[in-house]
């Protein structure tokens, strides 16, 4: 497990919603999942994708399935995964500046 991966709470609420390919061996869904979030979360490109996750071409792949059959658009519906909350500052402006001597 890498650093911004599913708990195992999490895990049961997204599993159900990832739908396996018709044909094929049976992938590592979540491990497809979980690449698919770091991808997101840290902006890179795909070629800089962790080799834990395995090749950056079957992950793109479970991506273009899932955006077709809208699992991401159901998991948004069903709560299981929302948008990270807004930070907001806890500091107030001023007006004093600190000005170089």
């Amino acid at each position: 497990m890498t650093r911004g991966d599913l708990t195992e709470g999490q895990c049961a609420l997204v599993e159900p919603h990832l739908p396996i390919a018709a044909v094929g061996p049976i992938p590592d869904l979540l491990t497809h999942f979980n690449a698919v979030m770091w991808r997101f979360g840290t902006g890179s490109p795909w070629r800089h994708l962790p080799a834990e996750f395995g090749p950056r071409q079957s992950t793109y792949d479970r991506l273009r399935i899932w955006a077709r059959q809208g699992v991401f658009q159901q998991l948004m519906e069903a709560g299981s995964l929302r948008p990270p909350p807004v930070a907001r500052p806890t500091w107030a402006w001023s007006a004093w500046t600190p000005r170089a001597p």
